[in-house]
């Protein structure tokens, strides 16, 4: 009958199960066996975690940049103007914008007056930067005209200016409080120039998601902002917003060639590029090193099975000799590392599943536990800890984790199944 077993036989399955649930007085092959399995579990919720959290982080980033900023930005290089001063200014901006909407791909192309300034109010002051822009475009920027922490009437921006959430609490401002908005670059005069101030009613409070964002920005009304600074009938540059944003590279040609000669680009791939390569770096020395942790956790099953292939020595000689061959000594055992590394897989993805889905509560829990203030989004930029739960990366920490566990359970296996039966009887 030797070697007439049917691969993975229920009698096999049976004997690898009776031995997982070893006693105590066995040797403490079942504590071992508990400590492989918890081991395994740690080690991948905290894979799972660990990717969801990057994977979330990465997501908001990107969106951020995406849903509050241009995708592409056309300008003008410098040129000379009859009195001969160089201007790097757009005065066609109308016709550009209708030429850079012409291209495929393109949602929308907004003329822009950006400026950098001092706002104060109620005795505060913050360095602030100015995007002068029309109502219309301000309504295509995601972050900004939709936002469930956003404040006021979007609709009254014409009547007043949209600042952000962290210049509000920088100046202490409110939406109907007036905010000043001095410029050293203001009106001309015969003894030179003098600084502009002018104050605005506060119409909106916007929150973009990112702290860096909040922080800075204020929207001012296109005609207002080209009046203070001196932008009469010109725009500084064109913000180019697109149907996939991801594809910027592939228009790049198309939009520089809809801009003209003078027309230059700058994409957000540009601007977050050597961030996101660095994320990219960073993910993969992260995976190596919480492979690693996953390795160890599964060079616990050798231990226990080592201790289960020196206690069951007796057993596996009566087996022998009853006819099982070494193909069902090895299975029996493989199974029992086999089971191990499964359960702690399965019980790991579960944890680490329901840390990622439910972790806004998780974090508020440990945020109040811990008295406030676990979460500075003046250092990290966003508010929140984010997290996506993709079933790429589900699917690699489970890939890894068995794979490790079943790779790891053959060495003490095909010790087992070489085991001498003569010699195999003579452990008492």
């Amino acid at each position: 009958m030797t070697g007439t077993t049917p691969p993975f036989a229920a009698f096999e399955w049976m004997i690898a199960w009776r031995y997982l649930r070893a006693r105590r007085a066995d040797g403490g092959v079942s504590v071992m066996t508990w400590i492989s399995l918890i081991g395994i579990a740690l080690a991948v919720f905290a894979l799972i975690a660990t990717l969801a959290v990057r994977s979330g982080f990465r997501s908001e980033f990107v969106d951020t940049i995406l849903g509050a900023n241009a995708h592409a930005t056309v300008y003008y290089t410098a040129s000379m103007t009859p009195n001969g001063q160089m201007s790097r200014t757009i005065e066609d901006f109308s016709a550009l914008a209708t030429r850079l909407e012409a291209v495929p791909g393109v949602t929308s192309a907004m003329p822009l007056v950006k400026g950098q300034v001092m706002a104060s109010s109620d005795g505060r002051n913050a360095g602030v930067e100015v995007f002068g822009i029309a109502y219309d475009d301000l309504l295509a920027i995601p972050r900004i005209a939709v936002s469930s922490r956003a404040r006021g009437d979007i609709t009254r921006f014409e009547e007043g200016i949209a600042i952000g959430e962290g210049v509000a609490r920088e100046l202490n401002a409110q939406v109907g409080d007036r905010i000043r908005i001095i410029s050293p670059e203001g009106v001309r005069t015969a003894f030179g120039t003098s600084p502009r101030v002018n104050a605005y009613e506060v119409v909106y409070v916007f929150s973009a998601g990112r702290y860096d964002i909040d922080r800075t920005r204020v929207y001012l009304p296109f005609a207002e902002a080209q009046s203070f600074f001196n932008r009469d009938g010109v725009a500084d540059e064109v913000e180019v917003m697109l149907e996939t944003p991801e594809a910027v590279e592939t228009l790049t040609y198309q939009l520089l060639h809809a801009g003209g000669d003078r027309a230059m680009i700058w994409t957000w791939r540009d601007s977050a590029g050597s961030f996101l390569r660095a994320l990219d770096i960073e993910d993969n020395v992260m995976f190596i090193i919480l492979s690693i942790l996953v390795l160890i956790a599964a060079m616990n099953i050798i231990s226990g099975l080592i201790m289960l292939v020196k206690n069951k020595g007796r057993d596996i000689g009566i087996l022998r000799t009853m006819g099982l061959s070494e193909g069902s000594i090895l299975r029996v055992f493989f199974l029992c590392g086999a089971l191990v590394g499964i359960v702690g897989t399965g019980i790991g993805v579960i944890a680490g599943c329901v840390f990622a889905l439910y972790i806004d509560p998780i974090f508020a829990f440990v945020n109040y536990v811990s008295g406030g203030g676990v979460w500075d989004p003046e250092i990290r930029g966003i508010y929140a800890l984010p997290a996506e739960l993709r079933l790429v990366d589900v699917t690699k920490a489970v890939a890894l984790s068995l794979g490790l566990s079943f790779v790891v359970t053959i060495f003490p296996a095909r010790r087992a199944a070489r085991m001498n039966p003569i010699e195999a009887l003579r452990y008492e």
